[in-house]
Formats: structure tokens, sequence, C-alpha cells
């Protein structure tokens, strides 16, 4: 007999030794979701025995996280923006980076829930899980999302979380390389992405041997359709702001996700089109550069 006290002790040896940061937190987690309850109950009921399936249940999960595979993909959920996202393998997990992009993106655009407002038509390129257009359809009570992905399992993903916050309605999932799905003479107030921009040689080193290499949560188990960036991390980046002059309305904002590295080289991408009268460059909370935003001219026309 395994009462949920030793199980717990058992496991957060386990992930230490697997050199994984906090495992107290983790392995209640863990067992919340195996034994459905609570982690406070969980906490509350140490001297509780786990009974033959549970112990199963929980060791299984014990195993895939020891083996480094990220806990969300254990619990198939990710908490973002306060709110629980579905997640499974074919999509990457939402991170707080991404909430910073949409904190600047939603800080520009000034049209919160529950004020009247135009109808402000949103592209989002690459949605993944769907956070970012799930969430713009949330905060903002005029929003229309488009929201692109060239992976099927991905957008089937998104397509359950959008019903889960009742927002498919806003919502108009395509299946596409970036720009290819899009109805030609379609015009977007506002373009946001989240792509791709791990340069080719960090993803061919070992992962978590240097200091600049992916964590094994990462490189082993996240998508590489959505972190191969190509030989600088930029391949996707390039692709997407020379299609933004056709789509993007006069006026328009666009807001992208980089990576800490590339903030000259996507300046200098984005510079060369010519149309755009207004970039700036955010720091995170980390102090990286992480969030590009630009304006495109108001007198420019495609």
């Amino acid at each position: 007999m395994v009462q949920i006290k030793t199980a717990f002790t058992n496991g957060v040896k386990r992930l230490g030794q697997a050199d994984i940061p906090e495992p107290e937190i983790e392995v209640s987690l863990l067992l919340s979701h195996a034994l459905k309850m609570g982690r406070t109950k969980v906490l509350l009921s140490g001297h509780r025995v786990l009974n033959a399936a549970e112990l199963e249940i929980f060791e299984e999960k014990i195993s895939r996280r020891q083996a480094r595979e990220p806990l969300a993909y254990i619990t198939g959920e990710k908490e973002f923006w306060s709110l629980d996202f579905k997640v499974s393998k074919d999509v990457l997990i939402p991170r707080p980076e991404t909430e910073f992009l949409l904190e600047k993106t939603l800080g520009a655009i000034k049209t919160p829930a529950g004020k009247s407002g135009k109808r402000v038509n949103i592209l989002d390129l690459g949605t993944g899980s769907g956070v970012i257009a799930i969430i713009l359809a949330l905060e903002l009570a005029a929003a229309e999302v488009t929201a692109i992905d060239c992976s099927y399992k991905a957008l089937k993903v998104a397509r359950h979380n959008a019903e889960k916050h009742m927002v498919n309605d806003k919502i108009n999932f395509i299946n596409s390389d970036w720009f290819d799905g899009i109805v030609e003479q379609a015009e977007f107030d506002v373009v946001v992405s989240n792509p791709p921009y791990i340069a080719k040689d960090i993803l061919a080193k070992p992962f978590g041997k240097t200091q600049d290499s992916l964590e094994p949560e990462v490189g082993c188990f996240e998508p590489l359709l959505a972190l191969d960036g190509g030989d600088r991390g930029i391949r996707e980046i390039d692709t997407i702001v020379a299609g933004l002059g056709k789509v993007l309305k006069p006026g328009g904002w666009f807001f992208l996700e980089i990576g800490a590295d590339q903030k000259k080289e996507v300046f200098d991408i984005v510079k060369r089109t010519g149309i755009f009268d207004s970039i700036a460059i955010y720091n995170d909370y980390a102090g990286l550069p992480r969030v590009f935003q630009a304006r495109k001219s108001s007198g420019w026309k495609s």
C-alpha cells in the first residue's frame, strides 16, 4: 500500500534527480491529475492510500516527466492568460513571452471588451493552440479573427479551445501555409504572429548540454514545425514580412514575437519593405528583445 505522502516524497526525489526545477509543485500537480483531486485536497490527504489503478496512472506520469516530457503534454492542459487551454504534442506549449506579445498588441489597439468600437479585423499567423486568436477575441468586443496554421492537427486543438472559451463564432480557422489560404483583397487592421524562430544550428545542438541549447522538454518533445526558423531563425519571419504589404490595411498594426538575438536583423527586414512609418521593439520581463511592433503608413497603398 502506498500513501499519498509516500508517493509525493518518492516523486519529488525522482524529479529532483532529473534536474527538474520545483519538483514539489510538479509532483503535486501530477498527483492532482492522477487522482482527479484538487491540489489542496491532495496535500491535505497525505494518509490516503492510492488504489492500484491510481498508483499505476501516477507512476506512468512521473516516469514521463522524469524523461523530461513537458508537464503540459502529460496533463494535456496549460494555463495561459489565467485560463486553461488544451495542448497536445501537435502544438507549441504557450509561454509567458506570448502573453507579453498579447499585452503589447492589446495596448496598441485599445478596444477592450465591453467598450463600443468599430470592427477590428485581425490575422493570427501560425495560431498553434489558438491562444493568441482566442485571447484577442475575448478581450476585443469588436474583433473578427482569422487564424491560420499549416498543421491540421494543431487547428483541431485550436478549434477545441475556441469552443471551450465560447469564441468560435468570432474566429475563422484556416488550414494554410501563411497567406496562401487568404482570399484576394482581404485586408486586416492587425496582423500578429508567433512564428518559428529557432535557428537551425541551435536545434542541432545536444539538448540541455550548453548554455544556448534548448532544454530537452523543448527540443525532444515540442513540434519541430513550430520551432524551426531555418539557418538564422528568420526564414518564416522573412516570408511573413514579405506578404504584409498586400494584407495589412494602411494604418494597420503588425506585432511579432522574435528571438532575443534577432532584433537588428528583423528591424532591417521590416525597414526594407518601406511600408511602415512607425517601428518599435519591446523587451520582455527578462529584459530581452521579444516583441516587434510596426505600423503601416496610412498613405501607403498595395
